[in-house]
């Protein structure tokens, strides 16, 4: 009862419209994760606990997007449109690098080096995936935005390689590194800008200064969205975003800001929260992620929706790119897709007014508003 309460409350602050407005938010575009079952099942063999709480499914599941993941997924999009015939659109949340295990390797893990992931595209034989990504573009069913140049939290994750971590060398052997290593790292690998000593925000810095750069070369254009890998990110990152043309920043409600040695600030957000004169916080208020099969995400999301909108709020779902990936399992991806062609027809059907946009046009709006 207490967390449905809150539930509702947390709509209250912010922005408000009519309008009926539906956001597809959807992470890790361009993130290896985890590389081939058959890593999969030699990294268990070997001990690597790849079950463990939320991290499972990303772990069984996730991989790069191929060919067919993006058509099918496409293909569903664009049989649905809005009141006014647009398509829903994912804003595609993605990195725009991987590491680059031999080079790691050969300079005796004393250096990181990276590859753009249309270079690991190719390197797994998905080089026609991206041309896939490009037309989504095309098509407005795709919008790719900046989650971080790696999924990685190069510092740690470099530490705990040149202190000769077991786990973190086993991973590392099979090109993976996203696993929860409490023994050798307090912070997860995966959160990019989480931090664990202060003087780690220099080189966090430095990748968010070069990621932004790489993500305009290998787009064509600049990102004006930030969402930070797993939530954490100091106000100086943020503050330099903003800088580097970053006009929207995705947080949570309520946000520990790490400020290294396992210390935290509590900050709290809303939609539309100024950050600049030119630059505002994005907050999600509903969830979908059907390859989590503890509860049904349909009837969840819509619960979410319905109380957006009782509130006069937009809708910004969280959805991520696991739940609509087929290489490790052809079942889930085939599972996520007729969750989502399920939700789609239902939030159309109850709310025909839906208007799709991206988190970008969403911020946009929002902004217009305020300096009306």
């Amino acid at each position: 009862m207490l967390k449905g309460l809150l539930h509702k409350l947390s709509n209250l602050p912010g922005w408000h419209t009519n309008r009926k407005i539906i956001v597809f938010e959807s992470d890790d575009w361009g993130s290896i994760r985890m590389p081939s079952k058959y890593h999969y099942q030699q990294l268990t063999n070997k001990g690597l606990d790849l079950s463990v709480g939320d991290s499972a499914r990303y772990n069984k599941y996730d991989t790069l997007a191929s060919k067919e993941d993006l058509t099918d997924l496409f293909d569903l999009l664009i049989e649905f449109k809005d009141k006014n015939g647009n398509y829903p659109v994912f804003t595609a949340v993605s990195v725009v690098a991987n590491p680059d295990f031999e080079k790691i390797r050969l300079s005796n893990f004393q250096e990181y080096f990276y590859e753009p992931f249309t270079t690991t595209l190719d390197r797994y034989n998905l080089n026609e995936s991206f041309n896939i990504w490009q037309l989504g573009i095309k098509e407005k069913l795709f919008y790719p935005q900046f989650h971080a140049r790696e999924h990685l939290n190069v510092a740690s994750w470099m530490r705990a390689l040149q202190k000769n971590d077991k786990m973190t060398h086993l991973a590392f052997d099979h090109g993976f590194w996203g696993f929860r290593n409490k023994k050798s790292s307090p912070v997860n690998y995966q959160a990019a800008f989480d931090l664990e000593n202060p003087s780690d925000l220099i080189l966090q810095k430095e990748i968010l200064t070069d990621g932004l750069k790489l993500f305009e070369k290998i787009h064509g254009y600049k990102a004006r969205f930030f969402v930070p890998p797993n939530g954490p990110v100091n106000i100086e990152l943020i503050r330099l975003a903003t800088q580097l043309a970053i006009s929207c920043i995705s947080t949570a409600k309520i946000q520990m800001e790490p400020i290294g040695n396992n210390k935290f600030r509590t900050r709290f957000h809303y939609l539309g929260q100024k950050i600049t004169s030119g630059s505002i916080y994005l907050t999600r208020n509903a969830f979908f992620e059907p390859s989590d099969h503890a509860k049904d995400w349909i009837d969840a999301c819509m619960y979410d929706i319905s109380q957006a909108f009782k509130f006069k709020k937009p809708v910004v779902i969280s959805t991520h790119r696991v739940n609509y990936i087929g290489t490790h399992s052809t079942q889930n991806r085939d599972n996520g897709l007729n969750a989502l062609k399920l939700l789609l027809y239902r939030m159309l059907r109850e709310w025909p007014e839906i208007e799709f946009m991206t988190s970008n046009m969403l911020g946009e709006t929002i902004m217009r508003k305020n300096n009306a």
